[in-house]
C-alpha cells in the first residue's frame, strides 16, 4: 500500500491517463444535495480534489473553497480549469495527513468523494481524525462513500457502510445517510452519502 502514499504514483496515472476515477464534471450526488439542503456560506475544503470539478461547482455557489491534493499534476491542472471558467478558489498540493499542523479547526465545512477509498485503507483512522481536526466545532461534513463493495483491490479500494460509520464516531454525528438520488453509470449502486456534524468528542 505505501505506493498510494506517494504523490509519484499519482502523478504517474495522471501523466499515462490512469484517471479513471475522474468523471470530467461535478459529481451528481454533491449537486443533488446541493440543490436541496444546502449548508449555509462559509469556508469549505475538498481533500483529495484530483482536478477540482467539484471545488469549481462549490466555488461558483458562493463557498469560499480550498482544495487540496498529493499530486502535482492534480493541481496544476485544477488551477488551469479554474482559470479558464474564471472561477475564484484556491488550491494547494499538499499531503492532507499534515493539515492538522496549519488549518486545525479552519473551515465550516469538508466535501469528501473518492479520498478515503483512494488512501491506504491502514490509515482511514486517522484520515477522519484530520477531517475533525480541520473542522471547526458544529461544522459540517458532507461525504459520499464509493465503492461500497466487499473485496478486490485498489485504489479504489472497498468500502464499508459499518465501518465508515464506525469511524466517524471520532469526532462527529451522523444527521443523515442514504444511497444518493443519481450516480454516475458505472457507479450506480456503490455510493453512500452522508452528512455529519463536528461535535465536541475528542478526535
Amino acid at each position: 500500500m505505501a505506493a498510494v502514499s506517494t504523490p509519484a504514483f499519482w502523478d504517474d496515472l495522471y501523466a499515462r491517463g490512469g484517471d479513471g476515477w475522474d468523471l470530467r464534471g461535478t459529481s451528481t450526488p454533491l449537486v443533488d444535495f446541493m440543490e436541496t439542503t444546502p449548508p449555509p456560506p462559509g469556508r469549505v475544503a475538498v481533500p483529495g480534489c484530483g482536478r477540482g470539478h467539484d471545488a469549481r461547482y462549490l466555488a461558483s455557489r458562493g463557498y469560499e473553497v480550498t482544495g487540496f491534493d498529493f499530486s502535482t499534476a492534480a493541481i496544476r491542472e485544477a488551477r488551469a480549469l479554474a482559470e479558464g471558467d474564471s472561477v475564484a478558489l484556491t488550491y494547494v498540493q499538499r499531503d492532507i495527513f499534515s493539515l492538522a499542523h496549519d488549518h486545525a479547526h479552519a473551515f465550516d465545512g469538508v466535501w469528501v468523494y473518492t479520498c478515503y477509498c483512494a488512501i491506504d485503507p491502514a490509515r482511514r483512522a486517522d484520515y477522519v481524525d484530520i477531517l475533525a481536526a480541520i473542522i471547526k466545532l458544529g461544522g459540517c461534513l458532507l461525504a459520499c462513500v464509493y465503492p461500497i463493495r466487499r473485496g478486490g483491490g485498489g485504489p479504489p479500494f472497498p468500502v464499508a457502510r459499518a465501518e465508515f460509520r464506525h469511524l466517524l464516531g471520532r469526532g462527529f454525528r451522523i444527521e443523515g445517510a442514504a444511497a444518493p438520488p443519481r450516480s454516475a453509470v458505472r457507479r450506480q449502486g456503490q455510493e453512500w452519502i452522508v452528512y455529519a456534524r463536528r461535535t465536541g468528542r475528542p478526535a
